[in-house]
């Protein structure tokens, strides 16, 4: 091989970029949550199990295909599966939630602080029928504040003066609205 050859491969093989394209090794697959800190990893605000005693049932919870009890004042149940009821979700930032409906059932304004769906949002079941929605959340526990609840239910009550001003309505209105709550 020449000294030309050499070098024009040389320099072939300096200004070619390499590439080399791979996942990156995780440090940990999954972490089932645990309540016993004993020689257990803190991860995402939870124990970790020791994974050697990980078994399917840390990932499984029966229940998703049953209806919930809807005869209440808003016609609705929520049945939610997020860490503290389905410990093998921690780490993965999701949570599942089974909502069943009455005939004109609604699930009430509401909001997720801990999920990207953090906007007020509802559900209402316009049909004369039974209805059942499935949703997954961008959270293992995303939380719920029903708008209702935290308004005229809060502890210690908000004047009925502000609330009336507010929403515009009768403070009688809203003392007996905070009665209900």
């Amino acid at each position: 091989m020449g000294i030309r050859s050499f070098f024009s491969l040389f320099l072939l093989s300096v200004t070619i970029p390499y590439a080399m394209a791979s996942d990156p090794s995780p440090l940990q697959d999954f972490c089932v949550a645990v309540n016993n800190p004993a020689n257990a990893l803190f991860v995402n605000g939870k124990f970790c199990k020791d994974p050697k005693l990980v078994t399917a049932d840390d990932f499984f919870k029966s229940g998703f295909d049953k209806a919930g009890n809807t005869t209440n004042r808003i016609g609705s149940s929520v049945t939610a599966f997020n860490v503290d009821t389905l410990p093998g979700l921690n780490t993965l930032g999701i949570s599942l939630v089974r909502i069943d409906y009455a005939p004109f059932g609604q699930n009430p304004p509401h909001t997720h602080p801990r999920a990207t769906e953090g906007l007020i949002h509802f559900q209402f079941n316009p049909t004369r029928s039974k209805a059942v929605a499935f949703a997954a959340l961008s959270s293992q526990n995303p939380g719920v504040i029903t708008i209702a609840n935290s308004v005229f239910g809060s502890k210690p009550a908000i004047d009925p003066i502000v609330l009336s001003k507010a929403f515009q309505l009768d403070v009688n209105v809203v003392k007996n609205l905070q009665t209900k709550f």
